[in-house]
Order: structure tokens, then sequence, then C-alpha cells
């Protein structure tokens, strides 16, 4: 049995939702990734779970993704508490949490900041104001996170590529197939940039 390469944490993001497979399922940005760089789907570990949270991942995903820790670790989570129960302090010492616990020696942990998706969303105005408010704090709690723990943040909030209507599935929230193949191979570029890990 091949030995673990890339284990990925998070939300539906990690999930796949929004890019779903012929028979059922979903396909989503992380195989994507993974054929990028030349991994077998027995070397891939997707922990991606509907509706996840950041406590989600700390309570019931953390501890599977240290066993057999993966040279690679993904993690995209935070969405789910920003347009649900937000709380600021719980999101940051969370956040905290998560990346200090999977950074470490030999380990290159990746993560991407939170688009526009209020953008996207059929919701009040005073709402979509309310929620961009908390997406521009929780970007900036997560560059202070990343800076902390050295882990690699791709920042998808400021690429005007993820303002388009065909990155994204017509519920607002999830990638559209496009918009999974645009963040694999932007993970991809970013970690043959930084990390040394060059796509097959």
């Amino acid at each position: 049995m091949p030995t673990t390469r890339l284990t990925v944490l998070g939300d539906s993001f990690v999930e796949g939702r929004g890019d779903p497979r012929p028979g059922g399922g979903y396909h989503g940005w992380v195989p994507r990734l993974a054929d990028s760089l030349g991994l077998p789907a027995a070397a891939v570990r997707n922990l991606g779970a509907y509706q996840a949270t950041t406590q989600v991942v700390l309570d019931q995903q953390l501890d599977r993704a240290l066993a057999g820790k993966a040279p690679l670790i993904g993690v995209i989570v935070g969405v789910n508490d920003l347009v649900t129960d937000y709380h600021p302090i719980r999101f940051r010492r969370n956040l905290g949490s998560i990346f200090g616990v999977l950074t470490g020696m030999d380990t290159t942990v990746v993560t991407a900041s939170y688009p526009d998706i209020p953008a996207n969303l059929p919701v009040p105005e005073g709402f979509r104001t309310l929620l961009r408010g908390r997406f521009a704090e929780a970007n900036a709690v997560l560059r202070e996170v990343t800076d902390q723990t050295g882990t690699l943040c791709l920042d998808i909030a400021a690429d005007p590529a993820w303002a388009r209507a065909d990155m994204w599935s017509e519920d607002g929230l999830h990638p559209s197939p496009q918009g999974h193949r645009v963040f694999a191979k932007s993970v991809a570029d970013l970690l043959a940039r930084v990390s040394g890990l060059v796509a097959a």
C-alpha cells in the first residue's frame, strides 16, 4: 500500500462540490493536483467534509491527518464559520491550532485566502456587507497565522480571475469544474515555485 504523500483537510471546497463526477460523487481540485504532481490515488487522503468548520477540522480531521503525516498537506476551511456561526476569537484560535500543529520539519502545508464569495450570494445588501467585513477580517487573520507558522498561502482573494462567474457553480459557494481546475493548477504552480515540488 503506497504511503500517503498528500493529505487535505477542510470543507466542501476540499470535498470537490461543484465538480460532479458523471457516475456520482465529486472530482474537484484535490485529485487534479495529485495528477499534476504524479501521485496515484492511493497516495492521497481527502478528508474534506460538507459544512465542515474550523472546529470540525480540529475535532474530527486533525488527528487523522497526523497519523502517518504526509509530506504535503492542504487545508481549506473557514467559509462555513464566516457565513454561519462566526466567533472571531474562536476562529483565530482554531486557525492557529490547525496550522500550528500541522507545520513542521519535512512537511509543506498550503492553504488559500478567502475570495469574495459574498458577491455571489443572493442575500440582502446589508448582509453582504456584513459578510464582506468578516471575510476581510478572516483574510487578515489567515495572513498572520500563515506567516507565523510558515504555511504557504495562495492568495486567491487578490486574483481577479475569481471574480468571474465561470469560476463558480450555480450556488455561488463552490467552485465550478473550471474553478477547481484553475485552483489545482495554481496550487501546483505555487508549490513548484516555492517548495520545488514540480508538476508531472
